[in-house]
């Protein structure tokens, strides 16, 4: 019963808080992009309060020591809505590389357009590839923080599915002064994709020893997806629930 009502209080919250944010952000559109950003930083961070008290959903961060200054390329595990703006809440300029069909949501597009996210067309094969690896190098280039989802959808808790290579044509562009930062977390363990239950705990999201520009490419493949998925499951088995407890949400 606990958990039925704190899932509907956080729900309500969470649409709530989504449609004010779809309707009053345009105002901020003939602003310069910082000023988005900074609105959609302050969106983040209420969600995460509201996800804290009425979810009962907490947050910890591990690995921060690892973030440096200036452009990094977070290369992130992703297994819940919560992945797409806890950036915000850590990150001075963060963008994320998303799907097209994102910016066709009414009103959000024009945000994420404004804001300088960057949109792949994964219908437009090599063509979305090459422009990926230009829009990512461009941010990069600029001194922002550019979240990479390599596996390209979310998935389930101890699940991996395989990394796309655009990750490392990414990485051999990197420009001069930028790193990879692997991460890692456990989000679709207490938030799953699409399902209306939470379950209450602690999401721990985890950055991983910097990987410097350099390295050949199967090397680095190998490289960021072993951390990344050695530190996953690590987190996955500490985030599944006592046998006879509320059962794990799958997305």
């Amino acid at each position: 019963m606990m958990i039925w009502l704190r899932s509907l209080m956080f729900n309500v919250f969470f649409f709530l808080w989504l449609t004010v944010l779809l309707l009053f952000a345009w105002m901020f559109l003939p602003f310069p992009r910082m000023v988005m950003q900074r609105m959609l930083r302050v969106w983040s961070q209420i969600t995460l309060w509201g996800i804290r008290i009425f979810g009962g959903i907490h947050a910890r961060f591990e690995g921060l020591e690892n973030i440096p200054e200036g452009p990094v390329l977070i290369v992130s595990k992703h297994q819940s809505i919560w992945d797409t703006f806890i950036m915000y809440v850590l990150l001075d300029d963060p963008q994320y590389v998303l799907k097209h069909e994102l910016m066709k949501i009414p009103l959000w597009g024009l945000y994420a357009k404004k804001s300088e996210h960057i949109a792949i067309d994964r219908t437009a094969g090599a063509k979305a590839l090459r422009d990926m690896v230009t829009h990512c190098d461009d941010r990069l280039a600029k001194g922002r923080q550019v979240i990479i989802f390599p596996e390209g959808t979310r998935t389930a808790p101890g699940v991996t599915l395989r990394y796309h290579p655009g990750v490392a044509a990414i990485y051999q562009q990197l420009p001069p002064g930028a790193c990879v930062v692997p991460a890692a977390l456990n989000s679709g363990s207490f938030w799953g994709r699409r399902k209306y239950y939470i379950r209450p705990g602690t999401i721990t999201l985890k950055f991983l020893e910097p990987i410097p520009a350099g390295l050949p490419r199967k090397e680095f493949m190998a490289l960021v997806e072993e951390r990344i998925e050695t530190a996953a499951t690590v987190l996955y088995e500490a985030a599944r629930p006592d046998p006879g407890k509320n059962p794990p949400i799958t997305p």
